[in-house]
């Protein structure tokens, strides 16, 4: 993997930005108001830490185009999902995100060879999403992808459908303090949410023992079968307080049963 290269996806890595903290908390600031500007430099901003990730893949025959734009993906998420009243550095919530999905690419791309023109729509779709979701507040259409990059909405299906990577459920998205999050914290059960139940009565009463919001997200998650994301959203916190007030609710709920 040839990482002397200077230039990278049409950027120029020898001239990427170096953000100051005081710099980043500036931008974060804007960000927050839906400064999609400060957005787009904050992430500039951070490109040097993908860059350093991919690194660790010098022994890997992968493009390194191709690693570069998918540790962007993490980077992209890391930045969506980063919730700074956790008081954790964004390198140290961005590195694992970076890491992981690098690795979920390499993983599951040895088996099945995707052509590059499908990789960059694909790409491009990825990032057209997060921005039009950023912007709007929803998840957006494929035609709205499709009109947002000026490809086909059935080039797009394809694009999409080529890149898909098996991911467990117990993969870890984030972890700081003991606190982890898998990809099952992150998907709702439509189909059993109101199925399973160790005597009703008791769980009802275990549930009413909760205080307020730990009682609402234990209705929206399980009740309603809603997201942690879908949860955070409705409640107005972060994703990371949802699954620690949820984690909360369950123990108490577990120890007032067991009693």
């Amino acid at each position: 993997m040839a990482l002397y290269k200077v230039e990278i996806c049409g950027v120029n890595t020898s001239k990427l930005p170096v953000l100051s903290n005081e710099e980043k908390d500036a931008l974060f600031a804007r960000i927050d108001e839906g400064d999609m500007t400060a957005r787009e430099e904050f992430i500039k901003g951070n490109l040097r830490l993908v860059l350093s990730i991919i690194k660790r893949f010098s022994n890997s025959d992968e493009d390194v185009d191709d690693l570069f734009q998918i540790g962007c993906i993490g980077l992209i998420k890391a930045l969506d999902n980063f919730d700074r009243s956790l008081e954790v550095k964004f390198s140290t919530y961005a590195v694992p995100m970076i890491l992981g999905e690098i690795r979920r690419y390499l993983r599951d791309n040895n088996s099945i060879r995707v052509s590059r023109s499908l990789k960059d729509i694909a790409y491009k779709a990825i990032y057209a999403k997060e921005q039009l979701t950023r912007k709007n507040l929803k998840e957006p259409t494929i035609s709205e992808i499709s009109a947002e990059i000026g490809v086909s909405k059935e080039e797009i299906v394809e694009a999409l459908d080529a890149i898909q990577n098996p991911v467990s459920l117990y993969d870890p998205v984030y972890s700081e303090g003991g606190d982890t999050l898998y990809v099952m914290d992150q998907i709702s059960d439509k189909k059993n949410k109101e199925e399973i139940w160790v005597e009703e009565i008791s769980l009802n009463d275990a549930i009413k023992r909760l205080p307020a919001r730990e009682k609402n997200i234990i209705d929206l998650r399980f009740f309603k079968g809603k997201t942690q994301v879908e949860v955070a959203n409705e409640l107005n916190i972060s994703q990371a307080q949802v699954s620690r007030l949820e984690k909360n609710a369950i123990a108490s709920m577990k120890k007032y049963l067991r009693d």
